[in-house]
C-alpha cells in the first residue's frame, strides 16, 4: 500500500507535463462529424426550409385567390343590388318606360266617370239642358253630342235649331247677330243679350274668331245655331286676350240681318257705309 501510494505520488511529481498532454490529446481525439454528414445535414435543412417557404407561398396564393373570389362575388352582389334598386326607382318615377310604351287602353269606367263629372259641373254652371259634354284626359278631349250635330272636316261642330230665310252672308257684307259664349264647363263667358245690343261685323275682315266666322257664313237671317269651335279654330291664347287656355268654345248664335257695304270717300275722308 505504501508502495502504491509512493508510486502515485512519484508519478505526479515527476511527469506533470505528460499528464497534461494526455488530457489534451484526448480532447483532440474527441469524435467530430464527417464533412459529408455536415453537407448532407445542411442540404436537408435548406431543402426543408425551401419546402416550408413554398408551402407558405402556395398558402398565401390560395388565400389571395380566395380573397379575389370573395371580392368578385361581393362586387357582383353589389351590382345586382344597384340594378334592382334602379329598376324599383325607375318603375316608381317613370311608370311608362320604353318597354311599356304601348298605347294605353281607355277604361270605359273612367270615361263614364269623367262624363258624369262634366255633366255635374255643367249643371252647377246652369248650362242648357242639351249642352254637349267634354271628356278631357290630359290633352285629349272627346266631344259627346247627340246625333243631330254635324261635324265638318275642319273640326267645327254645329247644330241648327232654326233655319232662317234669305241669302247667306258674303265677304264684305255686314252681319248683325246675337250670341252667348260658353266654355267646356258650361259657364257663360260672354253674351250680347246681357249687353243689350247685338254685335255687328263685316265678313272677310278677320274681325271674328276663325271658327265663329266659319260657323255663320252659311246661316240665313232669322236662323239660330249652336257652334262648337275646336282649339285649332278658336281665339288666340295669352295674357292680352280674354281666353287663358286651349279649350273648346260653344256659341249659341242668332243671325238677325245681312247688309251690303260700300266704301264712301269725301275729300280726304273715307269710310264704309252698310245699308
Amino acid at each position: 500500500r505504501s508502495c502504491a501510494s509512493s508510486r502515485k505520488s512519484s508519478t505526479h511529481s515527476l511527469f506533470p507535463e505528460e499528464e497534461v498532454m494526455v488530457i489534451f490529446s484526448v480532447s483532440l481525439v474527441a469524435p467530430t462529424p464527417n464533412l459529408q454528414d455536415r453537407t448532407f445535414s445542411t442540404c436537408a435543412v435548406l431543402t426543408s426550409s425551401h419546402k416550408k417557404r413554398e408551402r407558405q407561398r402556395l398558402l398565401y396564393k390560395q388565400k389571395d385567390e380566395g380573397l379575389q373570389d370573395v371580392n368578385v362575388l361581393r362586387h357582383e352582389e353589389r351590382m345586382k343590388r344597384r340594378f334592382l334598386l334602379f329598376l324599383s326607382v325607375s318603375s316608381v318615377f317613370f311608370p311608362t318606360s320604353s318597354s311599356t310604351g304601348k298605347t294605353k287602353s281607355k277604361n270605359p269606367y273612367d270615361e263614364r266617370r269623367l262624363f258624369e263629372l262634366n255633366k255635374r259641373i255643367q249643371r252647377e254652371n246652369n248650362a242648357p239642358e242639351d249642352f254637349p259634354s267634354f271628356i278631357r284626359e290630359g290633352f285629349e278631349v272627346k266631344v259627346v253630342t247627340p246625333d243631330n250635330y254635324i261635324k265638318r272636316d275642319s273640326g267645327l261642330i254645329y247644330r241648327d235649331y232654326e233655319v232662317g230665310t234669305g241669302d247667306c252672308p258674303k265677304a264684305g257684307q255686314q252681319v248683325t247677330f246675337h250670341y252667348i259664349g260658353y266654355n267646356e264647363s258650361g259657364r257663360r263667358i260672354d253674351s250680347t243679350y246681357l249687353q243689350g245690343s247685338p254685335a255687328k261685323i263685316r265678313m272677310g275682315t278677320n274681325g271674328l274668331v276663325p271658327g265663329f266666322e266659319q260657323g255663320i257664313q252659311d246661316m240665313r237671317p232669322g236662323g239660330k245655331r249652336r257652334i262648337i269651335i275646336p282649339p285649332e279654330l278658336g281665339p288666340p291664347v295669352g295674357p292680352s286676350t280674354f281666353f287663358s287656355s286651349k279649350q273648346f268654345e260653344v256659341f249659341d248664335v242668332e243671325l238677325l240681318s245681312i247688309k251690303d257695304c260700300e266704301r264712301r270717300t269725301i275729300g280726304f275722308y273715307s269710310d264704309v257705309v252698310c245699308t
